[in-house]
């Protein structure tokens, strides 16, 4: 039997700044799952994690509500926590990046990077607030687009037109923290010097470290040549002061990841079995793995391992990255009610019903995961209860009125028995990879063979017959065990289900290896249910606490409504420049095109539009009769369209097409040296 392996995990940390929501759930419930399932499979699996509490952001708050940062801090980790806790997320330890150990960490890698040659100096210009006397980062600027022309955007993008500029470039701007009007003022900066670590990057992303598209676009970032990292923000700021530079801070991106080895350090100090070196020296033999979404992909796959590699320490195992969540196809909306906060969900529903949905739609990959709340409804409904929890509950009131709650020695199916234990090394894997998708398929597929087999066996028909009552035990005994089987198989998704059944099966905390005896000649505990289906008012309910009132709607025609979505015109109606500009035309790869089984007129294509795919359905089969043909042409797509749902799935967004129609149809192409998600001006 091989030793148990010592791993290390975090998830990203969230920011101290708001709430929770469903959105961040997501990152949270896939690690914790994962983590549950090596401690369930004997492994040391420690999972630590912090509040990201630095930076201008969380200094404006504190003011503006009155309290210190530090007092602001604490009360949203108090707030953190207990959502956490409530979702079954069982960190063995939660910090915050605002702590002894994460300054003496980061002090610490700094100096070594510095010593080593790491770290550049040089004067840069930005924008001063003369009245809150402080330099202004690029989302504390607004102005005039020098694009478009359209007010109140930020310092480095317009979210009317999509341009992109430096702060600089924007007409009348103001501080948005002030309204004064900004001076552009020269600082020292301090820079890590990226570049120097080229070589090992390159390497180290292509180590097996990233998922394939992750290291895919990493390879964009390198091949293009990295920049050296301004760490540093002038005071004030609401962080850490770089040592021997007064004044000076580093920029919360720099300290909050040294805030996972922080977290790791403060539990070393309470759990002294753990070695702080054997986990992040740079012999260490230990794993360490991070759960982020993929919006901080740069942060952690180029910036970070640089970061270690520089100050001696040892670089992930791996990085597993996950894409957005989205509700009801669409990106999470107040309007609509679902911007859904953890705690906002948490007094409606049940924190397994959304476990078990996320795991049933995580994959290995980065794609972005939908939060289709009626297919919610109907899965948990389906599966936990309907398949899982319905096989306990036909079975255990025969055992208790025929037999006194006592199990009898008997399989009374044996090949079936078999399929369950030959199925836990597939599940196994599945988990491992972190396909928790696939692993509640082979579940719910073992679920779905039990439920026949009792079906087909009938006890309650059984019982009713003179001398059967031997044959009734035998088949519900069996149905017994195979319900024990599904419940250590989902017990890394399912802690609270899982613990109310062993409380029923009336046997300690069950283990993977578990699985691998039957009970026999054992005493059960009296039957409660296990978990009732999903209301469909609770979550109406749910999502009506979650809208807020947003300002009126604006009911021009082709002007953006408040939603942000436009108001429809007739099609021989004249739109306005502002109503054009808020198109976002993209070159799109087409990773794929295929036809649609049982359309006539449809084909689906997969398109790269550089930051994520998409799957849009057009009706240009006539013209393009071997799909395949599209397969890597670029062409251009509305990527700013309202998700449509059809017969056949979800279209997010529109490819464009020219021509009379039938076989002449032409998609429109951009000029050769385009790049997939460029934006069309």
């Amino acid at each position: 039997m091989s030793e148990p392996r010592k791993i290390l995990v975090t998830s990203a940390l969230p920011y101290a700044n708001g709430s929770i929501h469903l959105g961040h759930m997501l990152e949270y419930i896939q690690t914790d799952m994962w983590v549950r399932f090596q401690k369930l499979r004997g492994n040391q699996c420690i999972y630590v994690c912090a509040d990201d509490a630095h930076g201008s952001a969380i200094m404006l708050r504190a003011e503006k509500e009155g309290i210190t940062p530090e007092q602001l801090i604490a009360n949203v980790q108090a707030e953190h926590c207990a959502d956490f806790a409530e979702f079954l997320v069982d960190f063995d330890n939660f910090h915050s990046t605002h702590a002894e150990e994460n300054r003496e960490l980061s002090s610490q890698i700094y100096l070594k990077l510095r010593d080593a040659g790491h770290i550049a100096t040089r004067s840069i210009t930005q924008y001063f607030d003369p009245e809150k006397k402080m330099f202004l980062a690029d989302r504390f600027i607004k102005g005039t687009c020098p694009k478009c022309g359209t007010e109140d955007q930020y310092g480095d993008n317009c979210e009317k037109c999509g341009a992109t500029y430096a702060p600089t470039d924007l007409k009348d701007p103001k501080s948005a923290i002030s309204g004064a009007t900004p001076v552009l003022k020269d600082s020292q900066h301090f820079f890590f010097k990226l570049p120097d670590f080229q070589q090992m990057l390159q390497s180290w992303t292509r180590s097996g470290t990233l998922q394939d598209a992750v290291a895919n676009k990493i390879a964009e970032w390198l091949d293009a040549g990295l920049q050296q990292w301004d760490i540093s923000r002038d005071a004030p700021y609401f962080g850490f002061e770089i040592p021997d530079e007064p004044g000076k801070y580093f920029y919360v991106w720099l300290d909050a990841p040294i805030g996972y080895m922080a977290s790791f350090k403060n539990l070393c100090s309470r759990r002294p079995e753990l070695d702080f070196d054997a986990f992040w020296g740079k012999d260490s033999t230990a794993e360490l793995y991070h759960f982020i979404g993929k919006d901080i992909v740069n942060f952690h796959a180029l910036f970070w391992p640089a970061m270690l590699e520089g100050a001696g320490y040892r670089k992930p195992s791996g990085i597993n990255v996950h894409g957005y969540l989205t509700v009801n196809g669409q990106k999470m909306s107040k309007s609509r009610g679902t911007f859904i906060k953890a705690r906002t969900y948490l007094e409606h529903l049940s924190p397994e019903y959304l476990r078990y949905y996320y795991a049933s739609k995580l994959g290995r990959g980065v794609d972005d995961l939908d939060l289709n709340l009626e297919d919610f409804v109907q899965k948990v409904n389906s599966d936990l209860v309907g398949k899982v929890v319905n096989i306990a509950s036909r079975c255990a009131g025969f055992i208790h009125k025929g037999n006194a709650g006592l199990m009898v020695d008997s399989n009374a199916a044996p090949e079936l028995t078999e399929a369950f234990l030959a199925a836990a090394p597939s599940i196994a894997d599945a988990y491992e990879a972190r396909d928790f998708a696939r692993a509640m398929r082979e579940i719910m597929g073992l679920a779905d063979r039990a439920n026949a087999w009792i079906a087909d066996k009938a006890p309650w028909s059984l019982n009713k017959q003179e001398g059967k009552q031997d044959e009734v035990q035998a088949i519900c005994a069996t149905g017994i065990n195979l319900f024990r089987q599904l419940v250590i198989f989902l017990k890394p998704v399912l802690p609270l289900l899982a613990a109310d059944a062993e409380a029923f099966l009336n046997v300690a905390p069950l283990t993977w290896n578990d699985h691998q005896q039957l009970l026999a000649n054992h005493q059960l505990n009296e039957f409660k249910p296990l978990m009732t289906r999903i209301d469909p008012v609770k979550v109406q309910a749910m999502t009506d606490a979650s809208k807020e009132d947003l300002a009126a709607s604006q009911t021009d025609t082709g002007s953006p409504k408040g939603n942000g979505e436009l108001v429809k015109d007739p099609l021989s109606a004249e739109i306005d420049f502002d109503a054009f500009a808020a198109i976002d035309l993209r070159v799109a790869l087409i990773v794929k095109a295929e036809a649609v089984e049982g359309a006539d007129k449809l084909l689906r294509l997969t398109l790269d539009i550089g930051d994520e795919q998409r799957n849009v359905f057009s009706g240009i089969k006539s013209a393009y009769p071997d799909p395949s043909k599209l397969d890597g042409r670029l062409t251009m797509m509305i990527a700013n369209l309202k998700p449509r749902k059809m017969k056949f799935g979800i279209s997010e967004g529109m490819v464009m097409a020219a021509g009379p129609g039938g076989e002449e149809i032409y998609l429109l192409s951009p000029d050769s040296g385009a790049k997939p998600g460029q934006r069309i001006k």
